[in-house]
């Protein structure tokens, strides 16, 4: 992929980010493009075959203040305290690619829930690769802050699944 289609897909993160658009499908040539932002509402979804020249015409006829209004009071007023709070949690980060899955099977409680304390090893979640169900231990004691990735949801290698509080 070259650089110019690189930026144009990260103006349409931020375009859909901003619009609070939380599906989006993408058809042109050779490239298929699926974003779902994880946890939000649908607010719409564009149909299939949207291409960037639809795109640009969208993003030109949205209000050129919409998208830094929608994103800078998000990104200025919890800057402070969640920079302060972030400093002090540790990522429990997915050693492999695959599909998280909260709980041991559909319908049984998650491993872990925030607020829960957790210790070394304790088992946080299962990531299914390749239709083997790996554990993911914790490697810090301590309180469960967020929980980061959606169930049922792919994750890559390195993306943070927990964030924890350590004692």
């Amino acid at each position: 992929m070259d650089g110019n289609k690189l930026n144009e897909l990260r103006e349409l993160v931020e375009f859909l980010k901003a619009n609070e658009i939380a599906e989006f499908d993408m058809e042109q040539d050779d490239l298929k493009v699926r974003i779902k932002f994880a946890g939000e509402p649908a607010v719409a979804a564009p149909a299939a075959g949207f291409d960037m020249a639809q795109l640009s015409r969208l993003m030109a006829s949205a209000p050129a203040a919409a998208p830094h209004s929608v994103s800078a009071p998000a990104a200025v007023a919890p800057a402070a305290p969640a920079a302060e709070v972030e400093e002090k949690l540790h990522e429990v980060k997915s050693p492999i690619v695959g599909t998280f899955y909260e709980s041991p099977s559909p319908g049984a409680p998650s491993f872990v829930k925030v607020g829960d304390q957790v210790e070394v090893g304790q088992v946080l979640c299962i990531v299914e690769a390749m239709k083997l169900m790996n554990e993911i231990e914790s490697d810090v004691a301590g309180e469960v802050v967020k929980r980061i990735a959606a169930s049922g949801q792919p994750v890559e290698y390195g993306q943070p699944l927990f964030a924890i509080r350590a004692r």
